[in-house]
């Protein structure tokens, strides 16, 4: 059986150290009870996709500290380049998507592509060359430390349970006080 979102979030929660980590959709409804620090930026824009750039850019300005991305299979299906770009920008970026076959907070329609989209072979073909797959919560919790080490990127495909009747997120956090936050935790403001 797929693992549930709770169950890859505990997992990631485990072994995130001191990186920044950003989610966005589901996740972002969830990931506060797991982790509250400053260093957790909820990244709801008013258009999905966008997270793995947010990420590169902080990783970027950041060298050393690491960012996870925690993304969703509808938002990286919106933003399939995204891949490419962190391929040729090598920076400590660790891509977590959180694939259920489905657009969760819309109404649960399947996602296009569904049951034949393979974001391993996506990611390998655009250039990242650490790239991991986990069908169950037993597999991510024994492969997470490996995954999340070493040099970045680093794309995460983690296969879940789709869940029906779900809305949207709200962010923990008003976007400034977010910012704020994680400036502060940084040393950059």
């Amino acid at each position: 059986m797929a693992m549930t979102h709770e169950e890859a979030l505990k997992v990631l929660a485990k072994h995130r150290g001191d990186r920044i980590v950003i989610t966005t959709m589901t996740a972002i409804s969830m990931w506060p009870a797991l982790s509250d620090t400053p260093l957790d930026f909820a990244y709801m824009p008013s258009a999905m996709g966008h997270g793995p750039a947010l990420g590169l850019g902080l990783a970027l300005a950041q060298p050393g500290r690491g960012v996870i991305v925690v993304n969703g299979e509808g938002g990286m299906l919106m933003n399939l380049g995204s891949l490419v770009t962190l391929a040729n920008h090598p920076a400590a970026v660790y891509l977590i998507i959180m694939d259920n076959e489905l657009y969760e907070v819309t109404g649960g329609q399947k996602t296009a592509g569904t049951g034949h989209v393979d974001f391993a072979a996506m990611a390998r073909a655009a250039g990242i060359a650490r790239v991991y797959t986990f069908e169950t919560a037993q597999a991510w919790s024994e492969g997470a430390a490996e995954a999340l080490a070493g040099p970045g990127p680093v794309a995460v495909w983690l296969k879940l349970q789709g869940r029906l009747g779900q809305k949207t997120p709200k962010p923990p956090r008003t976007m400034p006080e977010q910012i704020a936050r994680l400036r502060q935790a940084l040393g950059v403001g």
